[in-house]
């Protein structure tokens, strides 16, 4: 008899344990792109645009290294805000208006620019 009871005791807890759990229920979580103000708060003297809703920043190491090819021209800087956080697509701190913006063939998380006769590296700063 102890036993029996012992068992139903073991089968309800699980059955209460089992029931109330998220097993199988998928969570979402939704991260958004890094803007100009959390880059320029961590780094007011960064070199950056934004294309299509990310911030591309120059002069981090590791890509400065990379032989890239620049490809097709995919836009052009077309304001300059070099006085707040506030960016709209194709606006930079440094760049000035009108610097035309490539893809990379090897790289689609890398821009290319065009300035001076040198070629600027910019990597995609995305949160995750």
């Amino acid at each position: 008899m102890v036993l029996r009871l012992f068992y139903v005791l073991i089968a309800l807890a699980l059955f209460t344990i089992t029931g109330c759990s998220n097993v199988g229920e998928t969570t979402k979580v939704s991260i958004d792109n890094i803007d100009a103000e959390e880059v320029l708060t961590l780094d007011p003297d960064a070199d950056i645009f934004q294309f299509d809703g990310v911030i591309y920043r120059t002069n981090i190491d590791w890509v400065e290294k990379l032989s890239l090819t620049m490809d097709v021209q995919i836009g052009e800087i077309k304001t300059r805000n070099d006085t707040n956080t506030d960016f709209n697509n194709e606006t930079s701190n440094k760049l000035p208006v009108g610097t035309k913006i490539f893809s990379a063939k090897e790289r689609g998380d890398i821009l290319l620019v065009e300035l001076n006769g040198e070629t600027l590296k910019y990597l995609a700063i995305l949160e995750g």
